[in-house]
């Protein structure tokens, strides 16, 4: 669906966009992340045509951007993060103008102007000027606008601004169900949101692609060796220096706890070496109250990833 190839922007001061490529499937969801000032909203704009670059190429369904900018573009649903609207305007009426300037035949707009108003929650403010309506809803009609020519691909940046955790969950929802029929970028700085829907990830950092797979992938690749936190109630010197003394592990912290208990941050070869922790409390009699694998979030690779220029 989406092939860039080669990409690079360069501004009179900076190059914002370094010699990219990536591509994306049809029917796939991908997150686009990247640090503020990364190049990240350059390449959004380039591949939505908004934006010339000096060098590389850019294909969306088949088509070449340079060569076939209007074809590119009826196939792109692009709402940007501060989405420009008629503030003057009532929804149904800015609704039915970006249908029209979209192509959407005058015999079936009506109907396709009510079904993105059901699909973004909108159908009981079609008569509301879009200035008077809170920045959620507004954020909901640019969304209902990406959608009204039914584009091949949306590209998302920063779609729940404004939006409370009701509607974050509504949008998170029906861009899962847009995924049926359209393929989705997404750019937005909530990781939660894109752990909860992207199949893939991308990230750029300084102006350069430094990972581009899945989230359990990218965590694997990153974070070889394991950290297990284990609680036991045991003398504090004797239970380090019989954890330490174990093949594949190293205790990197601990702590004295209330009542004779003892946490221990351990870090292990692999998760497995939870069973040999398990068997050792067994063993030297010790009470055992907890024994889990540290979880790695998405944000803890982003930064990793950012701070290290990629992952390999």
């Amino acid at each position: 669906m989406i092939k860039v190839s080669g990409v690079t922007k360069k501004y009179p001061a900076r190059l914002a966009v370094d010699n990219v490529s990536f591509e994306v499937g049809r029917g796939e969801i991908v997150g686009f992340l990247g640090p503020n000032g990364a190049g990240k909203t350059t390449t959004m704009r380039m591949l939505t045509g908004y934006l010339p670059m000096n060098f590389g190429s850019i294909e969306v369904a088949g088509y070449d951007i340079s060569k076939q900018p209007q074809e590119v573009r009826r196939r792109i649903g692009y709402l940007p993060e501060s989405c420009p609207l008629y503030p003057e305007m009532r929804v149904d009426e800015y609704l039915r103008f970006r249908a029209a300037l979209k192509g959407v035949k005058a015999t079936g707009r009506r109907a396709k102007i009510n079904e993105v108003k059901e699909k973004c929650g909108l159908t009981d403010v079609g008569k509301r000027i879009i200035g008077q309506l809170s920045k959620g809803y507004r954020q909901r009609v640019g969304l209902a606008d990406s959608l009204v020519h039914d584009p091949d691909l949306l590209v998302l940046d920063e779609p729940t601004v404004g939006l409370d955790p009701y509607q974050i969950r509504q949008v998170r929802e029906l861009i899962t169900q847009l995924a049926e029929r359209h393929t989705i970028l997404l750019s937005t700085h909530i990781l939660p949101e894109v752990e909860a829907i992207c199949e893939r990830i991308l990230i750029i950092n300084e102006g350069k692609i430094v990972a581009s797979d899945t989230e359990e992938n990218l965590h694997k690749k990153l974070h070889a060796s394991s950290v297990i936190e284990m609680e036991v109630k045991a003398e504090k010197n004797a239970a380090l220096a019989r954890v330490s003394s174990m093949e594949g592990l190293d205790v990197r912290n601990a702590s004295e706890l209330a009542d004779g208990w003892l946490w221990m941050e351990i870090e292990a070869d692999s998760a497995s070496m939870r069973v040999e922790l398990f068997n050792l409390a067994v063993t030297e009699g010790w009470a055992l109250r907890e024994l889990r694998e540290q979880n790695h979030s998405l944000e803890d690779t982003f930064v990793q990833i950012t701070r290290n220029k990629g992952a390999e």
